[in-house]
């Protein structure tokens, strides 16, 4: 069997980690190998990158800069881990990719969205994930998750949190609107849930769009 690129994609407070552990988990146990990964990092160097971008002063970087760090990452996570792994048949889940970039420098940022596909094109050309779950969450809750998660992991990646409201809701939007502009590749799952339901929405979405049984 052929590796596949799932990604999960959405707002803070969504709870992409945890569903990515749990599909994965549902892959193995199915027969099939799985890588799991994030982004920004994924990469020793890409890794690095990721400091620089999710912490520190909110104004740190500008949203063009920022994007230019994404793909600067991009471009070596994808070499060095992902495009490997999908060579061996390995299907790989992936904590964001490039429709991140797209919602949060584009909507939330304001780079114009036609500057940011030149560079994804430039850098990874037709390269796009075979499916992309988009976890939908309102606003507010998803910012009050993403806020205990924080406090309880004493973490300091939290530039983007503590970025203004109007920017979050913005972010949301985005991601809607990549959807819909894409709906054979991206699908919309509800997370406001709990954790199980949204987990067998996640299952069901990905047995129905990439013919394997996961229930």
């Amino acid at each position: 069997m052929s590796g596949r690129f799932i990604t999960f994609e959405g707002g803070e407070g969504g709870g992409k980690s945890t569903q990515v552990k749990m599909l994965a988990d549902a892959l193995r146990s199915a027969g099939i190998g799985v890588v799991t990964t994030r982004e920004p990092g994924g990469a020793p160097a890409a890794e690095d990158i990721r400091e620089l971008l999710v912490s520190g002063a909110v104004e740190r970087w500008s949203p063009m800069a920022e994007v230019l760090l994404n793909y600067a990452a991009r471009e070596m996570h994808v070499r060095q881990t992902v495009r490997p792994a999908l060579d061996r048949g390995d299907w790989v889940i992936c904590d964001r990719f490039s429709d991140s970039t797209m919602a949060y420098q584009g909507y939330g940022g304001g780079v114009e969205p036609a500057r940011i596909q030149a560079i994804h094109e430039a850098v990874l050309g037709e390269f796009k994930p075979d499916l992309t779950l988009i976890l939908d969450l309102d606003t507010a809750d998803g910012l009050a998750r993403a806020g205990k998660r924080l406090v309880e992991a004493k973490s300091a990646e939290d530039r983007f949190e503590r970025m203004e409201r109007d920017f979050h809701d913005r972010l949301r939007h985005g991601f809607l609107e990549i959807a819909k502009a894409d709906p054979l590749r991206c699908k919309v799952i509800d997370a406001s849930g709990d954790i199980s339901s949204v987990s067998d929405k996640v299952r069901l979405t990905v047995s129905e769009t990439l013919g394997v049984s996961l229930l």
